[in-house]
């Protein structure tokens, strides 16, 4: 570390320590355009042996529970880089280096966790339905799945999930380790949209050197420092999944695309199923070529949207058109010349053959589906009984039935 860099980090400690409470908003806006310091901050980060580490650990947590959302942001942005030295020294069994770290990564966590009146907090995400359009997908792209989770969702059948109250911590050991910190990397994504791209950088990173220290693959990697495995979780990979599909698509396409592949490795050799899904699942969704994406515009995930399209022909018979026929019918007056007041009742002819009398296919041949249609209900309307004409024709054929049994 230079001279330079250390005199920046000292200035920006004794700042701070001198500030008024009043002046306190005004300050955290503008330090996040302090490059210089930024980039010092991490090089005091990734020396344990800094004689700053401890005192820059001790303002970051004191910007973290200021209040203010911008000096929060100002930690967060170093999160990956703590958990990856954290991770680092805790594999070379070198405990006692990492102390200062380890006590901002609890005292974050222990603040997350609790709400402003200290009450635990419960965190709850309501899984999205198929049937609801989003800008991920089209419900008329689905096909008949779609009418299945509509008629689920008209019945509140929604899944909540839920995380939370979770105990605070003291101390990180081997069984609690990846609970904290899958949940601080919870905390980072949920402010994505704020980091700045040394930030996003610095994540794909330590993804990648977290997967691969230990394995054959460091040696392509060409990563050096950590020879040790680092153990993972399926939830913590899972968290660092969501990271670096941001990552994609606002401008670290090397680097997303570099962890990606490092991560499906990894949890090929874990056997792990969920980082497997969600990773191969966003590999799949990528396009083929790497995306441009301004690096100071709008941080967002570029989805295309399908344009909708009408599912069901306007000529198509259905329930509702042959409803139509039966009240066309029913309005209908009734006809006294009809051949129903004798009493005869008419059955429709009805042909099966075609002029060169072959039977005719599921499709037959020179009749559309709405002549059918148009015949089967015009038969329908003549075999029709009035019970008017049905009393005077009982008298006739009970005649003809006393005569024969004369």
């Amino acid at each position: 570390m230079f001279t330079s860099e250390k005199g920046v980090v000292e200035e920006w400690l004794s700042e701070f320590k001198t500030l008024p409470e009043t002046s306190l908003p005004n300050y955290a806006t503008n330090l996040k355009d302090k490059n210089s310091l930024v980039s010092s901050i991490y090089k005091v980060i990734q020396e344990p042996q800094s004689e700053l580490l401890e005192p820059v650990c001790h303002q970051l947590f004191e910007f973290y529970r200021s209040g203010e959302e911008e000096l929060l942001r100002f930690t967060l942005q170093f999160l990956p880089e703590l958990i990856w030295c954290y991770l680092a020294v805790s594999a070379s069994r070198n405990v006692h280096s990492s102390g200062c770290i380890e006590a901002l990564l609890l005292g974050v966590y222990n603040l997350e966790i609790v709400d402003k009146q200290g009450h635990s907090k419960v965190l709850s995400f309501t899984i999205p339905s198929l049937s609801k359009p989003s800008v991920y997908h089209e419900p008329s792209s689905i096909g008949s799945m779609a009418l299945t989770e509509s008629a689920l969702s008209q019945h509140g059948l929604s899944k909540v999930v839920y995380s939370g109250p979770h105990p605070q911590r003291e101390m990180l050991t081997a069984q609690n380790r990846f609970e904290v910190l899958t949940f601080l990397l919870l905390c980072y994504n949920a402010a994505l949209t704020y980091m700045p791209s040394v930030s996003l950088q610095s994540l794909c990173q330590i993804c990648s050197r977290i997967c691969v220290c230990g394995y054959p693959r460091q040696h392509v990697r060409k990563y050096k420092g950590v020879n040790n495995r680092i153990p993972v979780s399926s939830g913590f990979m899972v968290q660092m999944l969501t990271g670096i599909y941001f990552a994609f698509y606002n401008g670290e396409w090397d680097l997303a695309q570099k962890a990606l592949d490092d991560i499906i490795y990894r949890a090929q050799l874990e056997l792990y199923p969920e980082p497997l899904l969600v990773a191969n699942a966003i590999k799949a969704s990528l396009p083929h070529g790497a995306m441009k994406s301004n690096k100071e515009g709008t941080r967002c995930i570029q989805v295309e949207i399908t344009p909708t399209s009408s599912r069901i022909s306007r000529n198509a018979v259905t329930s509702m058109s042959i409803r139509g026929h039966r009240w066309k019918r029913h309005e209908q007056p009734d006809n006294n010349n009809d051949t129903t007041e004798l009493g005869i009742l008419v059955i429709p002819e009805i042909s099966v053959t075609n002029v060169a009398g072959d039977r005719t296919g599921n499709g037959e041949k020179g009749r559309t589906l709405g002549e059918i249609d148009a015949q089967h209900m015009q038969g329908v309307q003549e075999t029709a009984t009035d019970p008017r004409t049905e009393s005077k024709g009982l008298p006739e054929i009970r005649r003809q039935k006393s005569e024969m049994q004369n």
